[in-house]
């Protein structure tokens, strides 16, 4: 009995194993790799938030989120934890003046990896793409404060953004 208890916590843990072992030599590891048939590259885009300096208690609190192709070919980046997609992840980091860190009261999405195909959004060369949206929809920002805001999703969507936003609220 203990013979056959061995053997199969043996088997359990070699199954576990994280090594492969690849034999085609032109098979890619690369999940995301991009496809070079295609007019895309891998140049980073950037992005730039915008928001009003002051918003009045029980105004609208919108940013304007602006994602930049400086390139000479098309870009694509992941939309999810962007704007350009409802709010279902917290990609923004608000804390008030005291350094508490805002809630975040929206959805939280659940994601399989790699994101499927229609989950980029292209931009043509020398172009840009903008969405509003209302931060009042998914973070509870009630108390009148001076605000600021960053971008914290860089990883998932690829987008370098450097702004610090600050705002007044309320007061």
């Amino acid at each position: 009995m203990k013979n056959s208890l061995l053997v199969l916590a043996a088997l359990t843990l070699a199954s576990c194993s994280q090594s492969t072992r690849n034999t085609d030599a032109t098979a890619t590891t690369d999940s995301l790799k991009a496809d070079t048939s295609s007019n895309i590259t891998s140049a980073p885009l950037y992005a730039k938030m915008s928001i009003a300096p002051i918003i009045k208690a029980g105004e609208a609190i919108q940013i304007r989120f602006t994602v930049y192709n400086d390139a000479d070919s098309v870009q694509q980046f992941c939309k999810w934890h962007t704007p350009f997609e409802p709010l279902l992840s917290k990609y923004l980091d608000i804390t008030d003046e005291g350094g508490d860190e805002v809630l975040y009261k929206g959805a939280m999405a659940k994601r399989i990896m790699p994101p499927p195909l229609d989950s980029y959004v292209k931009v043509n060369p020398k172009d840009s793409l903008s969405v509003i949206v209302d931060l009042s929809k998914g973070y509870t920002i009630t108390k009148p404060s001076i605000y600021k805001l960053n971008y914290n999703a860089q990883n998932m969507s690829g987008l370098i953004v450097k702004d610090t936003l600050s705002f007044s609220y309320g007061k």
